[in-house]
């Protein structure tokens, strides 16, 4: 196949397997097997051996670390890598330049590169190529440093192919458990595959029972275990719609922090306090975690410091987490696709918006644990409007339907997404809050349809935006 255009390379790209869009599949060393993906490598001059990478896995928050981890990277002055999955809107998102997409005839250039080594490897999937893609554009523009995201688990993934300076295991919970175990024991055991020997571990606040298999992997392999919440201790400041606080200080700090607020802030010590735009106590926690890795990262070599940190936590962009796209509508899109993080944005819904009624639009992917999303998020729902995004793995909404009655709330179907964003907005009632969520998927093309409404004029007379 010849790739002139973007979009021949794209197309090239997904006619490899695309474990993406399959609803079954095994997860095991004879699907995902890393010799493929390090031969690929290998054939373009190892390009992921050239530049300073953390590795970042989890379930819930391990792409708001990367940002996050990137964002301060970029303003300490670092050429900064940033590869993430899935993309929110459009491909180019999941591989960043200093906070830039790749550039499509960039994207184009490290396909063609790539093409007759992949021709001659056969079983290369779609991430695994990728992987090595992102790899070879951050190299070839010069990175020094990346934070790369782990695609599905860790161990068997094609991003383990590194060697950070840092591992970063953020919060696990439930998710692809016919993939990675029915457990969190499997699936930390997964996760913690990422652990190298003697390298670093930075780790999120966890449940016992995925904190004790992470311990145990780092314990084995002799890699320092730094804990969040233990090692590194936070607290939520304030927040209002722009963004949040938050303070973190050293466990050996502690003491002085006691003084500190028994004091109430008279005490000339004082814990450092950043800021963050994103929203939701969840997001203080990946900052903490965030920043512990960057500590890290400074004592493997790295030079970045207290100003860059605060600028990149205050200037991290990562849309399509809890994010507000209008005010008048008030109008939010989230990522939230497991139990956890439906928890996670109903108690962000009562903290930013108590009282108000909310109408969520809502899709997920058939494979997802619906039942459990929709026991979290309903009790905090007025009016539910059930859609599909437009990808192989999205559920039938009228199969979601079934699952919504149960819990004795009336259920409207609206598709496409632009149907029912504009169903919902028309019906909006004073202080009503319209959220789209249940996938990223459906985020992003809600953001679409948002941004299509907001450019297009789609309203009607006498609706604002």
């Amino acid at each position: 196949m010849n790739i002139e255009s973007f979009k021949d390379a794209l197309n090239y790209l997904y006619s490899h397997i695309d474990y993406s869009v399959e609803r079954s599949y095994r997860y095991s060393a004879e699907t995902f097997e890393l010799d493929r993906v390090r031969d690929l490598a290998r054939a373009v001059g190892n390009p992921h051996e050239h530049f300073v990478s953390l590795h970042i896995a989890g379930t819930k928050g391990k792409g708001s670390v990367s940002a996050m981890i990137a964002s301060c990277l970029q303003a300490a002055g670092y050429r900064t890598g940033l590869y993430t999955s899935p993309h929110l809107q459009r491909f180019n998102e999941r591989i960043r330049m200093d906070g830039k997409p790749i550039e499509e005839a960039k994207f184009v250039a490290c396909m063609r590169r790539l093409q007759p080594h992949v021709e001659s490897i056969p079983g290369l999937t779609v991430f695994e190529i990728a992987t090595v893609l992102a790899m070879l554009h951050f190299a070839a523009e010069g990175a020094d440093a990346a934070a790369i995201e782990v695609g599905l688990g860790g161990r068997l993934d094609a991003t383990n192919i590194i060697t950070p300076a840092v591992a970063v295991i953020t919060s696990l919970s439930y998710d692809h458990m016919h993939l990675l175990g029915d457990s969190l024991s499997d699936i930390a055991r997964e996760k913690g595959g990422i652990i190298k020997p003697g390298i670093p571990v930075v780790l999120a606040p966890q449940q016992y029972e995925a904190e004790r298999v992470i311990e145990g992997i780092a314990g084995e392999r002799k890699a320092p275990l730094i804990r969040v919440g233990r090692d590194w201790l936070f607290s939520a400041g304030s927040r209002d719609l722009e963004g949040q606080t938050l303070y973190i200080w050293a466990s050996a700090e502690q003491p002085l922090m006691d003084a500190y607020v028994e004091s109430a802030g008279s005490e000339e010590w004082a814990p450092p306090r950043y800021e963050i735009p994103l929203l939701g106590h969840h997001q203080i926690v990946n900052a903490a975690v965030a920043y512990a890795a960057i500590r890290e990262a400074e004592r493997r070599g790295l030079a970045i410091g207290e100003a860059a940190i605060r600028e990149g936590l205050a200037g991290v962009h990562w849309p399509g987490r809890l994010e507000i796209l209008s005010r008048s509508p008030l109008v939010l899109v989230d990522s939230a696709h497991n139990r956890d993080s439906a928890l996670k944005l109903r108690i962000a819904l009562d903290d930013y918006f108590p009282g108000q009624p909310v109408t969520l639009i809502f899709g997920a992917s058939a494979d997802k644990d619906v039942a459990g999303m929709l026991y979290e998020l309903l009790p905090r729902v007025s009016r539910l409007i059930l859609t599909r995004a437009h990808h192989p793995r999205a559920a039938d909404p009228e199969a979601l339907a079934r699952i919504a009655h149960s819990h004795g709330l009336a259920v409207q179907i609206v598709e496409p997404m632009d149907a029912a964003l504009l169903h919902a907005i028309r019906r909006a009632r004073p202080g009503e809050v319209i959220l789209a969520a249940g996938s990223l998927f459906v985020a992003g093309e809600a953001r679409t349809v948002w941004e299509a409404i907001r450019d297009k004029a789609m309203l009607s007379v006498g609706e604002t935006i």
